[in-house]
């Protein structure tokens, strides 16, 4: 049994790379940073194998895909991912187009790519990490809001394909609140609710997705946001989803790795 897990250099990715490798699958993790996830790989109990890739760049997703093609993966976790804080009209373009690659692209193709093998095998777990961002409209964080919403919309639609084709294949999607990774400095904020703890966040989420939860939401709390998206209309949601933007902080540093 192997998973693949991309950007497993830290924070979720690389708890759910622990506990698969604790449940005995040989991972795969994949990540810019290889001195991280070689770290990494050194303290897993089962067998663990790294590939270097920016996923970012459409042609290493494919190339990442081409060299595992022929492996028994069982499971996908699409977990890389990044965010911007500042207003769309003076957020920096590049960075918002390598980020729709990344949230967005990256999630796309490797679905796609392995889905198909999946299919033909029979069997496998796919498992994207979106965001509770994915119901909300996100001011000061357009664009990750926007992928993330991509991401949960694109993962139903394929859970529904599968099901009205009786495949066994899973398709699941992770919509974890707040979490004190690596993420928060990435981005440039400070939330002002303290995140949850990401080991917890990905034990539950691996649980969840071999239980094959569809929408997987840690927490109490974060669990009434859907709900509340459903019964508020949109430009309370707007108004609200900005105002809780304008308590995250500004000035982080912003050296933070996938």
């Amino acid at each position: 049994m192997a998973a693949l897990i991309t950007g497993a250099s830290g924070g979720i990715g690389c708890y759910m790379a622990k506990t698969l490798s604790e449940m005995g699958f040989e991972v795969i993790l994949a990540a810019r940073s290889v001195d991280k996830l070689e770290a990494l790989a050194k303290t897993l109990p089962n067998k663990a194998e790294v590939f270097g890739a920016d996923l970012s760049k459409p042609e290493e997703c494919k190339g990442l895909y081409e060299k595992l093609k022929g492996r028994k993966i069982e499971v996908l976790i699409n977990n890389a991912g990044f965010g911007e804080f500042a207003s769309f009209a003076d957020g920096d373009l590049d960075t918002q187009l390598n980020m729709i690659d990344l949230n967005v692209k990256a999630v796309h193709i490797l679905t796609k790519l392995f889905l198909k093998d999946f299919k033909e095998k029979g069997y496998g777990y796919i498992l994207n990490v979106a965001s509770l961002a994915a119901f909300l409209p996100g001011p000061m964080m357009a664009s990750y809001y926007a992928g993330k919403a991509y991401v949960y919309r694109l993962t139903m639609a394929i859970r529904e394909e599968l099901r009205r084709e009786g495949s066994p294949v899973y398709a699941g999607v992770l919509c974890p609140g707040p979490v004190s990774t690596g993420f928060n400095k990435r981005a440039g904020v400070r939330f002002a609710t303290k995140g949850i703890d990401p080991e917890y966040c990905a034990k539950y989420a691996v649980e969840k997705m071999f239980e094959e939860k569809a929408v997987i939401i840690p927490g109490r709390a974060e669990k009434l946001l859907p709900l509340l998206t459903k019964l508020s209309p949109v430009n309370w949601q707007m108004f609200f989803c900005g105002e809780f933007q304008k308590k995250k902080g500004q000035g982080v540093d912003k050296n933070g790795e996938l």
